[in-house]
């Protein structure tokens, strides 16, 4: 039997119950016979996405579960990649397709980021992630990662999933999150080059965050000409915000 490799953060979800929500959540008003898969592990996920769609393309890091995760659907129309995804080239699908993974929690952000910036766009993604990340991508309050996301995909809150329903339990809870793509997205990519600076110190207000750029005086009257609070800090403001503030001042 395969073990776990911790150092690739494997953590296998055990309930048949979950394993379908998502893969019905995957499939929920899209049309399209293929989803990619991102590292099936032992293809307890993979089974369940067999419910919904005709196609499954397993991108899989592991050699060895690579190797043995075919023999384990036979006349299925499973396609096992043996790659590192944040390396795959997702240009090269062919037609459309959607993205479901139960994916390390220390390659969350990257993952993220290929997969709602790809210019093939998936129709749709669904991720099992770290809970606290899922809710600071959530959340009302606004973090480096959350303005990323909501800038490329509408984003959806999924199913959380108690830490024991994996094998190996990790030391957290798990939550569904689900992204929509964006036809465009909301603010222009060169906006987050302020973003990036006025999240430099996340706690502090803007006008002292934003002093590398203006002097404390002149941030706050272009605050004060935006509407926005001189006493604002980075996650205060929304995208909108952000980019009547990187009109003004970069």
């Amino acid at each position: 039997m395969l073990k776990n490799k911790k150092s690739l953060g494997q953590h296998w979800l055990k309930n048949r119950i979950i394993l379908d929500e998502i893969a019905s959540e995957t499939a929920m008003g899209i049309e399209c016979p293929l989803v990619v898969e991102i590292g099936p592990g032992l293809g307890t996920l993979t089974s369940s996405l067999f419910k919904y769609f005709d196609r499954v393309m397993a991108v899989e890091f592991d050699q060895d579960l690579a190797a043995k995760l075919p023999k384990s659907f036979p006349g299925k129309d499973l396609e096992v990649i043996n790659a590192n995804f944040l390396d795959f080239d997702l240009e090269k699908i062919p037609g459309p397709y959607t993205i479901a993974g139960n994916i390390p929690y220390y390659i969350t952000s990257p993952i993220i980021r290929k997969v709602i910036t790809a210019e093939n766009k998936p129709e749709r993604i669904v991720l099992l992630i770290q809970k606290e990340v899922a809710e600071r991508i959530l959340d009302k309050k606004e973090t480096m990662l959350s303005l990323m996301v909501k800038n490329y995909a509408k984003v959806y809150p999924g199913v959380v999933v108690p830490k024991e329903e994996f094998t190996p339990p990790p030391k957290v809870d798990s939550q569904v999150i689900i992204m929509e793509p964006k036809e465009v997205p909301e603010v222009p990519e060169e906006v987050f080059k302020l973003i990036q600076i006025g999240f430099s110190s996340p706690r502090k207000k803007l006008v002292h965050n934003l002093t590398t750029l203006k002097s404390k005086e002149e941030t706050a009257e272009i605050l004060t000409k935006l509407g926005i609070s001189i006493d604002a800090r980075p996650a205060d403001l929304k995208l909108k915000d952000w980019e009547r503030l990187f009109g003004a001042i970069m």
